[in-house]
């Protein structure tokens, strides 16, 4: 099973990393608001863990009036002379079914009640950790690795282009991980309440973080032949 605390430690190493080599930057500002995400994601998910035991009472009070009302009107059919036509007791049997239909369509909602309201809590902090995603991949978007060295083709409109090959290798490494981490802590939330719906969506967010991250990673790979290049041709210039 996942550590909370585990993961949520190495967010905040991650930050701290960052901070030490982007100060101040629009990176740490994004990845310090995931570690405060992450931090109150714990009590998010122990209380979407605990048994709500005020709401259950609730319901199954509720169920039981529902089930004492239908056998209350039951009881008020006078079987001899009620149910002495045919008429009579098709009305009275299309009536039995209605009221059927409205202690199932109740019993049904105050069972799911509780699961629903943690499935809609849930959804909400996981929709926090989708934007977290995409606002990092906002911030790789312009580390172009092909243009980076090359500031006498820029524009009035370019992208800052300030860091070199190594501090955009650690830069891409870094939102790479960011990306990392999002799909670990959204998977506590599946852990924690292994709903259909919440795991489709934990799921998502997973495939969302792995894409955007494998776009971080074409980018290092790019990044890495060009230097890899580079190191030849010098290689080649000392040998003449």
């Amino acid at each position: 099973m996942l550590d909370y605390d585990k993961i949520v430690i190495t967010i905040e190493r991650l930050e701290r990393r960052i901070a030490e080599r982007f100060p101040n930057s629009g990176l740490q500002m994004v990845v310090k608001d995931f570690l405060m995400i992450s931090k109150s994601s714990k009590k998010n998910i122990e209380w979407i863990s605990r048994p709500h035991f005020i709401l259950r009472f609730f319901s199954y009070f509720i169920i039981l009036i529902s089930f004492a009302a239908l056998v209350f009107s039951i009881s008020q059919i006078d079987l001899k002379n009620d149910l002495n036509t045919i008429t009579n007791i098709i009305q009275a049997s299309e009536a039995l079914f209605s009221e059927l239909v409205l202690v199932g369509a109740a019993v049904f909602f105050m069972v799911t009640i509780e699961t629903r309201l943690k499935r809609a809590r849930t959804s909400k902090y996981l929709n926090e950790l989708r934007v977290i995603a995409h606002v990092i991949d906002m911030h790789q978007l312009t580390k172009d690795p092909g243009m980076h060295d090359h500031h006498n083709l820029d524009t009035e409109n370019s992208p800052n282009r300030e860091l070199n090959t190594f501090e955009l290798q650690r830069y891409l490494d870094y939102c790479s991980e960011g990306l990392a981490l999002i799909g670990k802590v959204a998977a506590l939330y599946a852990q924690s309440l292994p709903n259909e719906v919440v795991v489709r969506t934990v799921n998502e967010i997973e495939e969302l973080s792995s894409g955007l991250s494998r776009k971080v990673w074409q980018k290092l790979i790019i990044l890495n032949e060009m230097v890899g290049r580079m190191e030849r041709k010098q290689k080649k210039r000392k040998v003449k």
